[in-house]
């Protein structure tokens, strides 16, 4: 682990994966790793309730980290690799909060119980425990069930700015922008200046809630599949015992 990334979601934190990658610094864990590796939910969990894991059995095959669930344990991450320069990744607290609230947070917001969620949890159960460990550790946590405060949540966001930066050496940390693009970033990594790349720009509001509506009407789908393949299977059975009586 070479990089540690203390910043919470929202902040640029895909397009930061992708830069980071882009230096040789990957591959870069990011909350949707959680989701294409289900099993790493039970370490994370063990995590948040204080108990001690094994931080190489959980990241041993990554250089970085980005995001949730990573940026809450970034102490712990400091003690396990030492030699790990710190980013902390921050943006306008105001902006911050409107993103999240139009995203991430929009989509726990319809809950494990919702169509959509129950449609998860049966065909897609991976995420659907990556999306559980997630909402324990950002939204009960971090947020302590009030994201929806408005004020609360960007306190929430500034104390933990404001400890990053208290908690970690200077010489250690970069308090850093996505739009201020790859110089100070390669500065502090001491890598050089991809030439001729532009800074990626990824995964702004807009383009989250393109992927969302596409996502849900492939779900809707595969809902319709599911349908039909039980009402195929009831009358099947319904025309066996029909015969069976006859």
């Amino acid at each position: 682990m070479q990089v540690i990334g203390a910043g919470f979601g929202r902040t640029g934190t895909m397009s930061l994966k992708e830069a980071l990658e882009e230096l040789g610094f990957g591959p870069c864990y990011h909350a949707i790793e959680l989701f294409e590796n289900p099993a790493h939910a039970e370490l994370w969990e063990a995590a948040e309730r204080g108990e001690p894991i094994d931080w190489d059995e959980l990241l041993g095959d990554y250089e970085a980290t980005v995001d949730w669930p990573g940026c809450t344990f970034y102490k712990e991450l400091m003690q396990a690799y030492p030699d790990a320069k710190v980013l902390l990744n921050v943006r306008d607290p105001e902006r911050w909060y409107e993103s999240a609230a139009n995203t991430i947070y929009n989509i726990r917001r319809g809950g494990n119980l919702s169509p959509m969620g129950l449609m998860m949890r049966i065909v897609a159960p991976g995420m659907a425990r990556g999306a559980q460990t997630l909402n324990k550790i950002v939204w009960e946590d971090t947020f302590s069930g009030s994201f929806e405060d408005r004020r609360y949540a960007i306190e929430v966001f500034n104390r933990h700015n404001e400890e990053v930066r208290e908690h970690v050496p200077a010489d250690r940390l970069l308090v850093y922008e996505v739009k201020d693009g790859w110089e100070p970033l390669c500065e502090f990594l001491n890598v050089e200046v991809p030439e001729g790349k532009p800074f990626p720009r990824l995964n702004d509001t807009a383009t989250f809630r393109h992927r969302r509506k596409r996502f849900k009407i492939i779900f809707a789908a595969l809902a319709s599949g599911v349908l039909l393949a039980g009402l195929a299977l009831l009358y099947f059975l319904a025309s066996r015992r029909a015969s069976g009586r006859s």
